[in-house]
């Protein structure tokens, strides 16, 4: 008997080529903790904001005169240029931190204003941000696209100012009916659109634009209309909200941040637990995710149009309340601020989500904040910080593009495939 091992039978050319063609086996799990937590998504979230602040930050050295004068004789001695730009970024950012989270400047006097002053500014800014993005991710769950945000904002700041300067009214009482007119008047334009996508199958990205204009221009208009307009009816300016109708500082009459800022998070609350909880809820995500099945399911898909594009318009009508009762006394042509679009963004990089939408709301909220503060204490351009906050959306809404830049593999299984696979859908 030989002792060498039997040779495997041939294969035919049939099987080897189904061999061939076989898909790979499925990857396994990532082992240990790190590794998990290295594949999910959260931490694909966190290199996404790093990847945008490290090429911001080049983008605030080369900006920096200092570098680009040592930039020309960087060949003899390069070292200028690397410092000179480290420093520019540097400073840039502590400013940014200063504006938007802690300043020990203003701390040292020992004031509350000091402390909690960037904070104030942060939740200020945020405010009306987390407002608009729950509208604009309200549509989105609906699969509509709300470009109208501009034109809701404006329309319920006119409501609720018009209310606030014009009717003399007790305290409390005035306050709420201000806050309901804002509502009604962002609910109304973003309604309209709604209506005309029921009843003709406008496509409301068309008419959110077209609507956006048409309350731009109203504003415009009667922001010259006496009445309306502060005398002595020299300036666009509108007389200035009653007292009775302001929303009340949270931090004291030294700081801007007000009770804006609670309907904001109460309206996320309701939102979250409109969209994941309720029978209203299901029906527009089903319309959402399937018009025509929800159709032969007998929902109405007109309805949920025009419903939901009712409630995100009272939501930017809340945006526009928080603009002229908390954060503004007087209506002014650019009382919107760009609301209505970086609500879009706040949307998307919240995921449309109720939660993602108020920390993308504080995250672009500190921002603004620093932003601020980043280009008094440094001279860094105001427009750097946009384009910071353009690329922490462009990393997020592409994943995979931050798992290539840090050599992050997608797992198919476990907890770390089921957060990739979550993240990507």
């Amino acid at each position: 008997m030989s002792d060498q091992p039997a040779e495997p039978a041939a294969q035919s050319p049939a099987v080897q080529s189904e061999a061939a063609t076989a898909p790979p086996p499925e990857q396994a799990p990532p082992s240990g903790r790190f590794a998990r937590l290295w594949s999910s998504s959260l931490l694909v979230t966190l290199l996404a904001f790093v990847t945008a602040m490290l090429i911001g930050g080049l983008l605030i050295a080369v900006a920096d005169p200092q570098t680009q004068a040592a930039s020309h004789y960087f060949f003899q001695y390069p070292w200028d240029t690397f410092r000179y730009g480290f420093e520019a970024i540097w400073r840039g950012y502590v400013a940014l931190f200063q504006g938007a989270i802690f300043n020990s400047d203003t701390a040292s006097k020992g004031t509350l204003a000091g402390y909690l002053g960037p904070i104030s500014e942060t939740l200020t800014n945020a405010t009306p941000l987390i407002l608009g993005g729950l509208s604009v991710g309200l549509a989105f769950r609906a699969g509509l696209f709300n470009i109208g945000g501009q034109g809701q904002v404006i329309m319920g700041a006119v409501f609720a100012g018009f209310v606030g300067f014009h009717w003399h009214l007790a305290p409390g009482l005035h306050l709420l009916l201000g806050i309901l007119a804002g509502m009604l008047g962002g609910a109304l334009w973003g309604g309209l659109a709604g209506l005309l996508k029921a009843k003709t199958g406008a496509h409301e990205v068309i008419t959110t634009i077209m609507l956006n204009y048409v309350a731009l221009y109203f504003l415009a208009y009667l922001l010259s209309v006496k009445g309306f307009q502060a005398p002595p009816y020299g300036q666009a300016i509108s007389n200035k909200v009653h007292s009775s109708a302001q929303l009340p500082p949270l931090l004291g009459g030294s700081m801007r941040v007000h009770a804006g800022l609670i309907l904001a998070l109460l309206a996320a609350v309701a939102v979250g637990w409109l969209i994941d909880r309720s029978t209203l809820g299901f029906r527009l995500r089903a319309v959402g995710a399937n018009q025509f099945a929800s159709r032969t399911a007998g929902m109405s898909v007109e309805n949920s149009y025009i419903t939901v594009m009712l409630i995100a318009g009272a939501l930017c009508g809340l945006a526009g309340v928080s603009q002229i009762l908390g954060t503004n006394s007087a209506i002014t042509g650019d009382i919107d601020a760009g609301i209505g679009f970086d609500a879009i963004t706040v949307a998307l990089l919240g995921r449309a989500n109720a939660k993602g939408i108020v920390a993308a709301g504080l995250l672009f909220g500190a921002l603004h904040a620093g932003g601020t503060q980043m280009q008094s204490a440094t001279g860094t351009p105001i427009d750097l910080v946009q384009v910071i906050q353009s690329l922490i959306v462009l990393f997020i809404a592409a994943p995979m593009l931050v798992r290539a830049i840090w050599r992050i593999k997608v797992t198919t299984t476990g907890v770390g495939g089921q957060l990739a696979k979550g993240w990507n859908g």
